[in-house]
């Protein structure tokens, strides 16, 4: 990932907190790592949000409902605001697959970015096949593409396709909030 630093941009606010979305296996964690490193932002995963019961849950295959949901998207912008109140950003990976999660992300955290990863399916279905995750089986991904609600052009944050690399990725987002945090300073 590369490394480039942003804090030249001398902020008076601690920037603006991150969360990159989509279903499993579409690189979450990875760009969230690598976008948190380039702005020099803390980052979290989302994963590791998730109780107990959650885990087990889906460990069981079955997909979480907007009930099992709620408490965990809640837990993460509540972290995310206290982080705001601290001075820090953060970035999460976090899956925010509907529109409605992520609605009450922002009543927490109004100035939420978000990053949603997208693509083909069996691309990412695929990428599964590499994986081995504590929890979330390659059988849930079908849930999710079925929940999955796109990034509408009226909430902050850009959509990426996962034809791009990791590093190109970075590059997007870190020049967009750059962009974002200069339109705050200048207002």
């Amino acid at each position: 990932m590369s490394k480039t630093n942003s804090a030249d941009t001398s902020q008076t606010t601690p920037g603006l907190p991150i969360v990159v979305m989509g279903v499993q296996g579409c690189g979450k964690s990875t760009v969230g790592r690598g976008i948190a490193d380039a702005l020099g932002i803390r980052f979290a995963d989302g994963d590791d949000l998730h109780s107990a019961a959650a885990r087990a849950k889906m460990a069981s295959g079955h997909p979480l409902t907007d009930e099992d949901r709620l408490p965990w998207l809640t837990h993460i912008a509540q972290t995310m605001a206290a982080a705001l109140e601290g001075g820090e950003a953060l970035t999460v990976a976090c899956s925010a697959l509907k529109r409605s999660y992520r609605d009450l992300m922002r009543d927490l955290v109004p100035s939420l970015v978000f990053v949603e990863l997208y693509g083909d399916q069996a691309l990412i279905a695929e990428r599964l096949t590499h994986r081995n995750h504590e929890y979330m089986p390659a059988t849930l991904l079908d849930s999710q593409f079925a929940a999955l609600e796109p990034l509408a052009a009226d909430e902050a944050g850009m959509r990426i396709e996962l034809t791009r690399t990791p590093d190109n990725i970075v590059e997007l987002v870190q020049n967009m909030i750059t962009k974002m945090n200069q339109e705050e300073l200048a207002h």
